[in-house]
């Protein structure tokens, strides 16, 4: 009986141990060494060593498992949408590559003579809000309605007439497919009336970094203060 009870310590210590080491190598898997001169710049290994130009010991730099847990999303995110887009730059993407932002998110066509400028403005004008600090962390996105007429390049001359070609403007070209789908998940209505002309639904939403919708606000040249404050509460 004593050595019954002795191998099962014996197996109990064996488990928590095993366990033990499971759990450091599940917190090795995020880390990120660097040089701290930076002597390679913003080059960083995954191991710890010596850096290759001055021999001292690389830094860490990142231990997170924030990161893996930041893999996981919700049933609500958009970003669950696996529809492809072209980027005023021509370059493709999909939605997923804007996570880790606050998304403030429009649709709008750059024809349009009418709701459209005012959209426009009311962007500017939200941005023109967020402090400095906090606009690296936040993307305002401009979503074309129509995406025949609407070509990169011309998404692109668009931004610039509209002094929103700084880094945290984009506009996004899709198919006809993939923008009804992005609509109906913004609740917005749009219908062609005319090969140059749209009438749509007039909505500002905003998105937290996991592509979750926190608000929308409906309407032009209204009081933006309410769409603010929940850009900065979502926003570290």
């Amino acid at each position: 009986m004593k050595i019954l009870k002795y191998i099962l310590v014996l197996l109990l210590l064996s488990i928590t141990v095993s366990s033990c080491n499971s759990d450091k190598k599940a917190k090795n898997i995020n880390e990120v060494y660097q040089c701290p001169m930076l002597c390679e710049g913003d080059k960083t290994y995954a191991d710890k060593g010596n850096c290759p130009i001055c021999k001292m010991d690389l830094a860490l730099v990142e231990h997170d498992l924030k990161s893996l847990e930041d893999d996981t999303i919700s049933d609500e995110s958009i970003f669950h949408l696996t529809s492809g887009w072209h980027n005023e730059e021509g370059e493709i993407l999909q939605l997923t590559e804007l996570k880790g932002k606050t998304l403030v998110v429009v649709m709008i066509y750059t024809s349009c003579k009418a709701a459209c400028p005012r959209l426009v403005a009311d962007m500017r004008h939200i941005e023109s809000q967020i402090p400095d600090e906090k606009i690296k962390d936040i993307q305002f996105i401009m979503v074309s309605i129509d995406p025949e007429t609407d070509t990169p390049e011309k998404l692109k001359a668009f931004a610039k007439e509209n002094f929103m070609d700084a880094a945290q403007w984009t506009f996004l070209q899709g198919t006809e497919s993939g923008v009804r789908e992005f609509a109906n998940v913004l609740s917005v209505k749009y219908k062609e009336i005319s090969p140059i002309d749209f009438s749509h639904s007039n909505i500002i939403s905003v998105f937290n970094s996991q592509g979750e919708l926190v608000h929308q606000q409906e309407g032009l040249g209204v009081n933006h203060s309410e769409t603010i404050a929940a850009i900065m509460e979502v926003t570290p």
